[in-house]
């Protein structure tokens, strides 16, 4: 039988999630060109990029939502070993193009590979304020751990104390529920449907135990207390009229 490997109370993950509707795209668009000369190559891919920046504008993109890389220039070949064929040399551009106009996203991608993007590498759908989308997350999943872990004490007969451990987990981890959180949960209805973002959050809680009984009892006692703080009479011998005599002293 295996060994319990914290036995200092109940310890639970909790998982929980927040998915939205993505508020913009993100599209990144590649110039790779491939010309016998360097000057060729800086030539040729040089003015596929002016034209595909110029349709960018033209898609009301500013330059400000376009980030990019500088031309990059390296020597191609073919085959390997004694086989090996010299190609030309390959001239690079990258970038990635930040759209909120997701219904025409299909439209700047045609219009960008005419221009002179002659590669797509990924499209992504996301959301403005993801950290927010996150926070809300990891509350769900602390929400989702305590129920588990009051079922869990309901069920042995105790009393569900504390929490006296906190450990925050990587959703990818927890079998079945974790999806990257940079992605779309894409539920494709077209060439380039968003879908929704999903965002996810996973926590491990550890809870102290006690007696079935002990939480309520000292509730109990806690405000008894807090009223007899409140209460300025309170422990003071009740007054029966008869001056406090005591009544071993009556006849």
């Amino acid at each position: 039988m295996a060994a319990i490997r914290e036995p200092w109370g109940l310890s639970v993950l909790g998982a929980g999630s927040v998915s939205a509707e993505p508020r913009l795209a993100l599209v990144d668009l590649a110039v790779d060109l491939v010309a016998p000369t360097p000057k060729v190559a800086f030539a040729e891919a040089g003015a596929a990029v002016a034209r595909l920046r110029e349709t960018l504008r033209e898609h009301g993109i500013p330059d400000a939502d376009v980030s990019g890389s500088r031309l990059r220039l390296t020597s191609q070949y073919s085959g390997y070993g004694a086989e090996r064929t010299f190609l030309g040399y390959s001239c690079e551009a990258k970038y990635t193009v930040q759209t909120e106009a997701l219904d025409r996203i299909e439209l700047l991608i045609e219009d960008a590979v005419t221009a002179g993007a002659n590669r797509v590498d990924d499209v992504r759908f996301e959301v403005r304020d993801k950290p927010a989308m996150r926070d809300e997350a990891r509350r769900r999943a602390v929400e989702a751990a305590r129920r588990k872990a009051e079922v869990y004490a309901e069920a042995c007969g105790v009393d569900l104390g504390a929490v006296i451990h906190i450990q925050d987990v990587n959703p990818e981890s927890v079998g079945g529920h974790g999806r990257s959180a940079s992605r779309a949960d894409h539920e494709y209805e077209g060439t380039l449907s968003p879908g929704s973002v999903r965002v996810d959050a996973a926590v491990l809680l550890g809870f102290a135990l006690a007696p079935a009984g002990s939480a309520t009892a000292q509730d109990a006692d806690s405000e008894d207390a807090d009223r007899g703080d409140d209460d300025p009479g309170a422990g003071a011998p009740e007054d029966t009229g008869q001056g406090g005599t005591d009544p071993e002293d009556t006849v």
